[in-house]
């Protein structure tokens, strides 16, 4: 692996580890807090590419597993992966991975601006969304025992600001790929 990619790798586990340590908002009755690890993720996907966003996301949950407090709340250690949240954790390095694989696809065909940034809004949207969510809430089901379809309808609280957070990291990214175009190949 090249230093280049090993820089970028860190970096933006660095990035996912503030984005996670700005505190979450807690909701009532549900035990996933809101957070801004998820966006972290979307942009690390966007900017960096499929593996080398994955691996900045397994990078940062490593970091977590062996107990370092990155985790949003100050939490480290694999205890924090047997939570309602793990799931989430998983499908974080596997959404970075799919927005990658649909930026490359999406975004290096288009031509203009508003069509990239359009490539860079639905692979944040699939990959950051929708696979984090196919991660996250049969696992929240599992280890609330709360069952699947309720357990979709307590994080669909969630989508709206999810929503707002695929937005930032289409933008940022596009904004980025013009000034840095090779950033994510």
């Amino acid at each position: 692996m090249k230093s280049q990619n090993t820089v970028l790798i860190a970096l933006f586990a660095a990035l996912i580890v503030v984005l996670s340590l700005i505190p979450p908002i807690p909701l009532p009755g549900i035990p996933v807090p809101i957070t801004l690890q998820t966006l972290g993720a979307m942009l690390a996907g966007a900017m960096l590419g499929p593996w080398r966003g994955a691996l900045a996301c397994l990078l940062y949950l490593v970091l977590a597993a062996i107990g370092l407090p990155v985790l949003p709340g100050g939490r480290g250690g694999l205890g924090a992966f047997m939570g309602p949240t793990g799931g989430f954790l998983i499908g974080m390095v596997v959404g970075a991975l799919v927005i990658g694989w649909l930026t490359r696809t999406l975004v290096t065909r288009a031509t203009r601006d508003w069509a990239k940034l359009g490539g860079y809004l639905a692979a944040c949207i699939v990959g950051g969304i929708l696979v984090v969510y196919a991660f996250g809430v049969p696992w929240l089901a599992a280890v609330t025992k709360m069952g699947l379809p309720r357990a979709a309808t307590v994080v669909s609280v969630f989508v709206p600001g999810d929503l707002i957070k695929a937005v930032v990291a289409a933008w940022v990214a596009s904004r980025v790929e013009r000034v840095w175009p090779m950033l994510g190949r």
